[in-house]
């Protein structure tokens, strides 16, 4: 399986886990809206909000990830896929192994 193969799986993957997240999401709220209980304060378990938190950040961290991967995937259809968007360089195809989303070459990506 090659990068861009491995791309549009990850692509999957990803919708797949946004898809799941969604649907911990709004669990999570009917347990808020069935609660009757003021969980914030239970010291037996964790509470709705900071379970909230969490599936946020995780939305937001596969969210950021997708956007990563549309942007290779545009890549690929312009034709600039595995080009250093700051020198203008071919990317190391271990790079584009290691991370098929990589925009830079890893002595751009190090300057920052």
């Amino acid at each position: 399986m090659d990068a861009v193969d491995r791309l549009r799986a990850r692509e999957l993957e990803l919708r797949a886990q946004l898809s799941r997240l969604d649907a911990d999401d709004a669990a999570l709220r009917v347990d808020r809206s069935d609660a009757t209980a003021d969980d914030e304060h239970d010291p037996e378990g964790s509470t709705l909000s900071g379970e909230w938190q969490r599936v946020d950040a995780l939305r937001a961290s596969t969210r950021d990830e997708l956007a990563q991967v549309a942007t290779a995937l545009a890549r690929v259809d312009a034709g600039t896929y595995g080009v250093c968007e700051r020198c203008g360089r071919e990317i190391p195809a271990a790079r584009m192994e290691v991370r098929p989303q990589a925009t830079m070459c890893v002595a751009c990506a190090s300057v920052g």
